[in-house]
């Protein structure tokens, strides 16, 4: 007699890691969020911002370097920190599938220690996605320079990075914006993200992408774009893929000349071949010749008249001349999938739990124990991440004396002058 086994489908093993004051911010914003089916861990040299951190798992590291009281904007202190407290960063991180690590480049604790985790994940063979902020100009000179050359160390280690300078955030919000509000888009910029890539691992389909496919797109393929787009039966098909190919708010903001693209759309039950059609003509005509597309569909019953699409593409060529950036009066928040009302709706409850754990304080916190940790660090641990030259490259120096986007509207007005 024959007997029917069930098979249990595997289940990715995906975490998210926030690392120093606004990586844990963002990794706040993605548990308020609802985020499925993903682990989060908090690591901060800053036991007081540690504290009120949402995530379930949480780090402390350079306890004996920093006694608590963070890097003070200094990436070697950072990287120090993270090397210190190698051990139990390794075991948080091993046995998992993917995991992303999501930064504020410029400051010190995410500056620093962000490639030491990274050269950690590498180490264990585990699939590694950086989503990382670069600072507003107006925070200086120095801060540019320490994300600058902290971004360049961490490309060494993971396999793809998405950069979202804070800079573009003057491009979607309305003038008069608080800040706050300012500040909640960047990290829901991190959140999409995030769930865009984790959402096309755990989420089952009509026309299935698992991991592999997700792996077979990021691995070992530097900088990335990831777009996700909203269209309404009215609007079009081909909207929902024009918002997913264009995004303002990330460093590199179109999918053109990608050689490596996995699309999903995500639709009712009343998803036409030809909107499918419609989507994946348009991401093919401004992608590369030769690229390798994946496509997949997610049918969803409680979706009716909307389509969602989210676009992956990596394998740039990479290119020393400036990227265009379209013009900011064609933006609005809606472009970007995130709205005030829904940003404001994160933040209240953030600002709810966070005013809770606050009051609480609770004596038996989840802060790691400290570590056991041999009498002196190995050679091999020292120079795990090697140290940023003290010198600033002439690449960089250009990169941070003033945005891109402000370089090419000066290169303009300078040709119609003359």
């Amino acid at each position: 007699m024959f007997e029917i086994e069930e098979v249990e489908r595997p289940v990715a093993k995906i975490k998210v890691i926030g690392v120093g004051g606004a990586g844990t911010n963002a990794v706040n914003t993605m548990i308020s969020s609802g985020i499925y089916g993903v682990e989060f861990i908090a690591v901060n040299t800053d036991i007081q911002h540690l504290e009120i951190s949402l995530a379930p798992i949480k780090v402390q590291i350079g306890k004996d370097l920093t006694r608590g009281l963070g890097a003070g904007s200094d990436p070697e202190i950072g990287k120090k920190a993270a090397i210190e407290d190698k051990d139990t960063i390794m075991s948080c991180i091993e046995g998992s599938d993917l995991i992303f690590i999501t930064a504020g480049m410029g400051g010190g604790t995410g500056t620093g220690a962000s490639p030491v985790i990274a050269c950690f994940a590498k180490e264990l063979g585990i699939l590694t996605v950086a989503v990382v902020t670069k600072p507003f100009y107006f925070e200086g000179r120095k801060r540019l320079q320490n994300a600058v050359v902290g971004i360049k160390e961490l490309k060494k280690y993971v396999d793809t990075i998405i950069v979202i300078p804070n800079d573009k955030i003057h491009m979607v919000v309305e003038k008069g914006t608080p800040l706050v509000k300012s500040f909640a888009i960047a990290n829901d910029i991190l959140r999409q993200a995030v769930q865009g890539i984790s959402d096309l691992i755990l989420s089952p389909g009509f026309i299935n992408r698992d991991f592999s496919d997700v792996k077979t797109i990021i691995e070992n393929s530097g900088k990335a774009v990831i777009g996700l787009g909203t269209g309404t039966r009215q609007e079009g098909a081909r909207e929902a893929a024009r918002r997913a190919i264009n995004n303002p708010l990330l460093e590199e903001t179109s999918i053109e000349g990608a050689k490596r693209i996995l699309i999903n759309i995500t639709g009712g039950f009343d998803l036409t071949l030809d909107e499918v059609q419609e989507i994946a003509g348009t991401v093919y005509d401004i992608a590369h010749e030769d690229a390798n597309i994946i496509f997949g569909t997610v049918i969803k019953p409680e979706i009716e008249n909307e389509i969602f699409v989210t676009v992956i593409a990596t394998g740039f060529e990479d290119k020393n001349e400036e990227i265009e950036i379209k013009s900011a009066e064609k933006w609005t928040p809606k472009d970007i999938h995130v709205s005030l009302k829904e940003t404001k709706r994160i933040i209240t409850k953030d600002m709810e739990s966070l005013t809770s754990l606050i009051k609480q304080r609770p004596e038996d916190s989840n802060i790691s124990p400290e570590p056991v940790l041999p009498a002196e660090l190995s050679e091999q641990d020292n120079n795990v991440v090697k140290e940023p030259s003290k010198e600033v490259p002439e690449d960089i120096e250009d990169e941070i004396d003033i945005p891109a986007y402000l370089r090419k509207k000066y290169k303009i007005l300078d040709e119609k002058n003359s």
